[in-house]
């Protein structure tokens, strides 16, 4: 399975921390931002917890480039979102819950598109959040 994918969403939406913190907890699962977390403010890797333990992941915020040519089914699903959010986890089940969670979180509440370069295709928001649940009951 892929390590990573990258969210667009548009740059207006992108929740501060305490509304992605409060989506995050509408999932039901235990993943907490750290409280420094500001989109665009940070790069690079994200601390996080999960059930009070380290989780954090990679994250790298930028703005969408339009003419990076992707296949029309992916730019139709884009639209017009011009922020991209490129997230990356170890093989660690804690980052990774940790990265599905806020990705689950950005895509159900603020309308993020999960986009999997490596597979080239949309991921659904109830996939993510699905991906997270199922890390988390491997634990």
């Amino acid at each position: 399975m892929a390590r990573r994918h990258i969210l667009y969403i548009e740059r207006g939406k992108l929740p501060d921390r305490a509304a992605h913190q409060k989506a995050i907890d509408a999932t039901k699962i235990a993943v907490s931002l750290d409280h420094d977390y500001a989109p665009f403010a940070v790069e690079g890797y994200l601390p996080c917890t999960f059930d009070g333990e380290d989780a954090g992941f990679d994250i790298r915020f930028a703005e969408r480039d339009p003419a990076v040519a992707l296949p029309a089914e992916i730019a139709e699903a884009i639209g017009g979102r011009d922020a991209q959010v490129a997230i990356k986890w170890s093989s660690d089940p804690r980052e990774k819950i940790a990265a599905l969670a806020f990705s689950a979180a950005l895509a159900k509440d603020f309308g993020a598109v999960a986009h999997d370069p490596d597979k080239n295709e949309i991921i659904a928001a109830d996939a993510l959040l699905k991906q997270a649940k199922a890390a988390q009951d491997e634990l």
